[in-house]
Formats: structure tokens, C-alpha cells, sequence
């Protein structure tokens, strides 16, 4: 299956400017180099922690930014090569949902204008009543009754809000949702209420997802495939169930050992990141982990790793990756000190009530 969406060498660096005349003084490299494709139907996650770039590729794939190099190629075209009007055009097929839904609705605007305006700029509705109906229909794909589109979004809960969010996005029937961390501001139940809508519309359209996330208990039940991020870069991807399973890259150990387990009582790898994220004006040189990576060496400091696949669709960025200890390992390690540790509090226990009953 040929892919939907090709993205190669897409970088963005943002000029920054000091003084009076504001002189260029430097770049930020918010995304440096990404090259990633997405399927019809599939599900690509980018996680990373705050800072990497992962919203910034969202929003270049997108064009609401322009990029400083690379190529975008939606559907075969070369979406960079576009005119405005032409883009705009496009943009009937490709939407975005943001994360603050609150924030991305126009509360001057009620909820039937606020979804019948693409519907009438795209030309998708010819008449009044075509679009009305269009609305209501767009309110039950998303679990909420025809009569709400007489309300204002400030008269809804933060859940629904975002369903209205998925419907604006739907209204004009795209073939790609990028969604920019579309769940972090919600409560944990809504969250799983709202990715199994989006599952449920993808399965039912036909959609393909770009999720952005650094929730990775989040993104292992929507994503197909995942991409990890660090300062601007791609450092690993590969299929949900895979990476989950034997993370390579450090940074990736690290990301998932930090998801909470359901039982308090259970122990796990745990990889501590020493220091934050190095400045992406100033980026280190070689690979750009190296500054906080326990595994890390003098080649890594010079010679910058390239995403290398090994031929069964998982690439990572570090060539000493088949050399670190595996996960499995490094879990029974853990286990083992974890249950040092709770005999040596039960120990410590044991004497507090053997001197309590002395006294």
C-alpha cells in the first residue's frame, strides 16, 4: 500500500532576535531533519518530552507553519509546492484537533455555526437545511444530541468540548487528523472515552491519525506505530507492540520506564535522566543524548547517529543499542532491589514493634 503521507528532511528553525533592531542572534532547531510516512487508516504517535518538536512537525505536515526545508508530499503532491489558495484547498482533507478545546472553539460562534461554516466555505452543504442536517449528523458521530448546536461552547464540560473539536475536524471529511495531545487536559476517564471515539471514527472512515503525545499509556492504545523525539530529532520508531516491548534507545527506555504501573506494588526498570534538555539553539554535537544517556561514550560525542532500520520496520538512532543490557534484564534487577528493599522495611517494622512492646 503506497503511503498517504511522505515526509522527508522536514526541518524549522526559528530565528531569534536581540536588541533594538532585532539582529538575528541566533536559531532554534525545533525540528531538524524528520523523515517519517504515514499509511491510509493507520495511527503514527510522536512522543518525546516538552521541548522536542513533536506539535512543531504537526503543525509543518499541516502548513500552518512554514517549514525551512524538506518535503511534505500528501496524497502524491508536493504540498510545499502549493499556492495559498491552493493549500487551502487541501486543507479539506487534512484537519487538526488541539489540545486546549476551550481555546481552539470561538465562543462568539454557537456550536451549528461553528460546524456548518466549513461545511459552507468548502461548499459541502447546498442549502440551509443541508447544512443543518449535516450538523446534527456530525453531533451524534460524536456522542452529543442535534439540540446542542443551539449552545455556546463555554456551556459545556472539557470532554465535550473536544468531541465538538473531533466534529469541526470531521465535518469536512478528511483523510488525515493530526492530534495535537488531544486528551492531556482531560480527567483520565474522559481520556478513554474520547480515544475510543476517535478509534471507533477511524475504523468507521477510514482515517488516519498524526497523535502527538507524551503520554505513552495513552498512545499505546491508539497508536499502530510509534516515533520517539528528543531535541528535534527522530530517535526511534517502530510498531506500538514492538517498541513497548524491546525499546533500544536509551531516551525511549527512559520515556517508558516513567509510565505509572497500575499496581502500586509492582516494580520496574527504572532509568533516571541526569540534567534537562540541552538548549536546541545550541544543540550538543555528535549524538545529541549523549549529555544525559548512562550508556554513553566517547564516539557518541563526536559522530552523530543516523535512524538506522534493521529491515523488520524498526529503526533506531544509537549503533550500541545491540550491546546495552535488555529490558528484561534490567526489569528482574529492579525487581530484585525493590524486594531488598521492602524486606528491609519490614525488617525495620518488625524491630519498631518488638521495642514498642518492650517499652
Amino acid at each position: 500500500m503506497s503511503a498517504l503521507l511522505e515526509v522527508a528532511g522536514l526541518a524549522k528553525h526559528f530565528p531569534v532576535r536581540r536588541g533594538a533592531f532585532g539582529l538575528v542572534s541566533g536559531h532554534v532547531r525545533a525540528v531538524d531533519g524528520v523523515d517519517f510516512e504515514l499509511r491510509a487508516g493507520e495511527t503514527l504517535a510522536i512522543v518525546g518530552e516538552s521541548g522536542c518538536g513533536k506539535s512543531t512537525v504537526g503543525r509543518l505536515v499541516l502548513r500552518l507553519i512554514e517549514p525551512s526545508a524538506g518535503q511534505v508530499r500528501f496524497e502524491g503532491e508536493d504540498l510545499l509546492a502549493l499556492s495559498d489558495g491552493a493549500m487551502r484547498a487541501r486543507r479539506q482533507r487534512m484537519q487538526v484537533i488541539f489540545q486546549d478545546p476551550y481555546a481552539s472553539l470561538n465562543p462568539r460562534m454557537t456550536v451549528g455555526a461553528m460546524l456548518g461554516e466549513p461545511l459552507m466555505l468548502h461548499g459541502l452543504a447546498k442549502n440551509e437545511a443541508a447544512r443543518k442536517a449535516r450538523v446534527g449528523e456530525l453531533l451524534d458521530l460524536v456522542g452529543l444530541r442535534p439540540d446542542h448546536a443551539r449552545r455556546y461552547p463555554h456551556e459545556f464540560s472539557g470532554g465535550q468540548r473536544q468531541r465538538l473539536a473531533i466534529a469541526r475536524a470531521l465535518a469536512v471529511e478528511p483523510k488525515l487528523i493530526v492530534a495535537d495531545e488531544p486528551v492531556s487536559a482531560l480527567d483520565v476517564s474522559i481520556q478513554a472515552q474520547v480515544i475510543n471515539l476517535m478509534r471507533s471514527l477511524q475504523q468507521r472512515f477510514g482515517l488516519a491519525y498524526i497523535f502527538i503525545s507524551h503520554d505513552l499509556a495513552v498512545v499505546k492504545h491508539i497508536a499502530d506505530r510509534i516515533a520517539v523525539m528528543y531535541l528535534g530529532k527522530i530517535v526511534e520508531t517502530a510498531t506500538t507492540d514492538e517498541l513497548f516491548r524491546n525499546p533500544r534507545h536509551p531516551y525511549t527506555r527512559a520515556l517508558l520506564a516513567a509510565v505509572p504501573l497500575p499496581d502500586p506494588t509492582a516494580a520496574r526498570e527504572r532509568t533516571l535522566l541526569e540534567g534537562d534538555i540541552p538548549s536546541a539553539m545550541n544543540p550538543p554535537s555528535g549524538c545529541r543524548f549523549h549529555t544525559r544517556c548512562t550508556f554513553a561514550r566517547e564516539a557518541c560525542k563526536r559522530d552523530e547517529p543516523a535512524l538506522a532500520d534493521d529491515g523488520q520496520a524498526h529503526a533506531t538512532a544509537c549503533p550500541y543499542w545491540p550491546e546495552f543490557p535488555p529490558p528484561a534484564v534490567l526489569a528482574e534487577a529492579a525487581n530484585r532491589d525493590a524486594d531488598r528493599i521492602r524486606l528491609t522495611r519490614l525488617q525495620a517494622a518488625f524491630v519498631n514493634n518488638q521495642q514498642r512492646e518492650a517499652s
